[in-house]
């Protein structure tokens, strides 16, 4: 039998087709549309989906099931994304459940949060991952999947985990892309740090090589200067501050054994993220500091993971599969 996971990025769209075991036989990814409504979102899904099955060399018909990690916010009652932070206003509501079904011949779509099909993903590839464990992504925007007592965290809407949204700064010096002030995503994610640093800059303007007048400025300047310009290396301070404070008051709520980093910031820049985050941790959390590593699934942890739900109806308990070596 074969299998489908989705993984519906604000910069990519990717999909794999999977046997029984979980063992990946095709494969297909394209950017994330910006427009001009969520239609061409949807559309974008579906012609990734058609490319893995081509890949797989099976007709789309021929898969069984799929799983969906996707950004949000969700409505799990209609099966769509409702509202995205990081993609333009003009993308309202993106339909995936209904239409992915349809290509598929299927009822059995199981949608995600990202970090949520993230976190399945972790717990389910991987033997050494505990029953307590968060998978945070740091990428285009910033949210969790949780596992407390094996049990994966999803809320009634979908929608648990949204961490980057919880206000780390009560001045609200940022606002974030969901148009409120002071979320943790609004001063770390990748779309906001050229913002953040662009903010700092006018407060305290000082000598850099930072082009922050440049419209394509982006986290990956400040990043590639750091080292060698002391502003870039102020910023990236500032950010693993405001990212510190964000894991500390995850640890807070969950009381995680692992704390897994995955996205694109912390992938590509790990020494950068991680390190200043273990320092300040043990001042900033009351209880037990868990260990926080850098994901071993890389880009594939959100496809992977909606692949595990699509293999075990949603649950990803990795029990009722044979997994391929």
């Amino acid at each position: 039998m074969y299998y489908v996971g989705v993984d519906l990025g604000a910069t990519n769209v990717r999909a794999v087709v999977g046997d029984e075991t979980a063992a990946v036989l095709g494969s297909a990814s394209r950017g994330t549309p910006r427009g001009p409504n969520g239609i061409a979102v949807t559309e974008a899904v579906l012609e990734v989906v058609r490319g893995a099955c081509t890949d797989a060399g099976i007709a789309p018909s021929e898969a069984v099931a799929a799983g969906i990690g996707s950004i949000g916010p969700l409505d799990l009652a209609e099966g769509v994304v409702q509202g995205p932070a990081n993609l333009p206003d003009t993308v309202e509501r993106i339909p995936l459940v209904g239409p992915v079904g349809r290509l598929l011949d299927t009822d059995e779509v199981y949608l995600h949060n990202d970090t949520i099909a993230g976190v399945i993903g972790e717990r389910f590839h991987s033997e050494r991952n505990p029953d307590d464990m968060v998978y945070l992504t740091i990428s285009s925007g910033i949210g969790a999947g949780v596992a407390v007592d094996g049990n994966v965290l999803s809320g009634w809407d979908g929608n648990a985990g949204e961490v980057g949204h919880m206000t780390v700064d009560p001045h609200g010096f940022m606002t974030c892309g969901c148009g409120l002030d002071g979320h943790w995503e609004g001063y770390c994610s990748g779309n906001n740090i050229p913002k953040y640093a662009r903010e700092l800059y006018e407060e305290d303007p000082i000598e850099t090589s930072l082009p922050i007048e440049d419209p394509d400025f982006s986290a990956v300047d400040v990043f590639e200067a750091a080292g060698e310009d002391t502003f870039a290396d102020h910023v990236i301070d500032q950010v693993a501050h405001w990212n510190a404070m964000g894991i500390a008051n995850v640890i807070h709520a969950y009381a995680p054994l692992v704390v897994s980093v995955g996205g694109a910031v912390a992938l590509n820049n790990p020494d950068r993220i991680l390190d200043p985050i273990r320092e300040k941790l043990p001042e900033m959390v009351f209880i037990n500091v868990p260990e926080v590593r850098l994901t071993d699934l890389g880009d594939d942890v959100v496809v992977k993971g909606a692949l595990a739900s699509a293999l075990t109806g949603g649950t990803g308990d990795r029990s009722r599969v044979e997994k391929a070596p």
